[in-house]
């Protein structure tokens, strides 16, 4: 029998993403609030790229759940050696209960790796999207604001794998107006753009893109950013640099909208993306949306878990 796992937020209907956001934000206020759904399964956790704070939540939230947790390096598995995702995740998938995967390759591997369904994968981030994430930044702001009609979120950045969860994840929202601000030729792809402002459109919202941050007018509630050279990727253009020193976060961008809270999905470089200040500020929900990355973990093992 095929088992659920979570590739993209754009294979989650409506109802699966407010479950896995809802019992997100329950197990934030209490991370035993289960009965140890995963009690005696095996949960592979597969990182080929750094991790910490993502790591770390999948480990520990298997154990609160009641899994075994088995880890693999990224040297480890023999698909370094010629063999194909398809054969590993067979052979996975007779082995583990669940599988979750960090790659800088594209979310094809990791449906590869699910054995034909039967293995459910979980993507912890890959080169397309972090998914997971996205969860997390959802449940960050619904804990936050009670609610997301009629709140307004500008991403300041390159349009990343962080940035396409958080266009799936916010163009869901009734009512939930988003604008990506990104330095030209950084932006989200283009399909992926055009969905999210499809989406969004539907619900009484909209989610738009520019590449000007002073161009950007009317109220904020939430400004996020996120570090300029993502996990396992680099740029080709050398000055890449001085494309995105406009997009920097400091208190002169958030004193424009003196009530807005700032989001960072983490690890921060102070003094590229965002200042030191601002991040450590009295508005920064970064430190509340990464201990949120450790009940998201759970939520969505425990959902994968049915």
């Amino acid at each position: 029998m095929s088992r659920p796992g979570l590739y993209s937020l754009a294979d989650l209907d409506d109802g699966a993403v407010r479950r896995i956001v809802r019992r997100t934000i329950d197990l934030h206020a209490d991370r035993d609030a289960h009965d140890r759904p995963l009690a005696g399964r095996l949960a592979g956790m597969l990182f080929t790229k750094t991790s910490t704070r993502t790591r770390t939540a999948f480990t520990t939230g298997a154990v609160r759940l009641g899994a075994h947790p088995v880890t693999f390096g990224p040297a480890d598995l023999q698909t370094n050696t010629g063999e194909s995702a398809a054969d590993t995740g067979r052979m996975l998938a007779d082995m583990l209960d669940v599988l979750v995967v960090r790659t800088a390759g594209p979310v094809r591997e990791l449906r590869e790796l699910s054995g034909g369904g039967l293995l459910p994968v979980v993507n912890a981030m890959s080169a397309e999207e972090h998914p997971t994430q996205g969860l997390a930044d959802l449940a960050t702001l619904t804990h936050h604001f009670g609610g997301l009609d009629g709140v307004r979120v500008l991403y300041l950045g390159e349009g990343n794998n962080t940035a396409v969860a958080l266009a799936r994840a916010l163009s869901r929202q009734p009512g939930c107006h988003t604008v990506f601000a990104c330095p030209r030729g950084y932006g989200l792809p283009a399909p992926v753009l055009a969905a999210a402002a499809a989406d969004a459109g539907r619900g009484g919202g909209s989610v738009t893109q520019c590449d000007n941050p002073a161009a950007v007018t009317g109220p904020v509630d939430a400004v996020y950013t996120s570090r300029w050279q993502t996990t396992g990727s680099s740029k080709a253009d050398a000055s890449w640099r001085d494309a995105f020193r406009p997009f920097h976060v400091d208190a002169a961008v958030l004193g424009r909208w003196p009530g807005a809270v700032l989001l960072h999905d983490l690890p921060a470089h102070r003094g590229e993306e965002v200042s030191g200040e601002v991040l450590d500020g009295k508005s920064s929900l970064a430190w509340t949306q990464a201990r949120m990355k450790a009940a998201g973990a759970m939520a969505v093992l425990e959902w994968t878990a049915g």
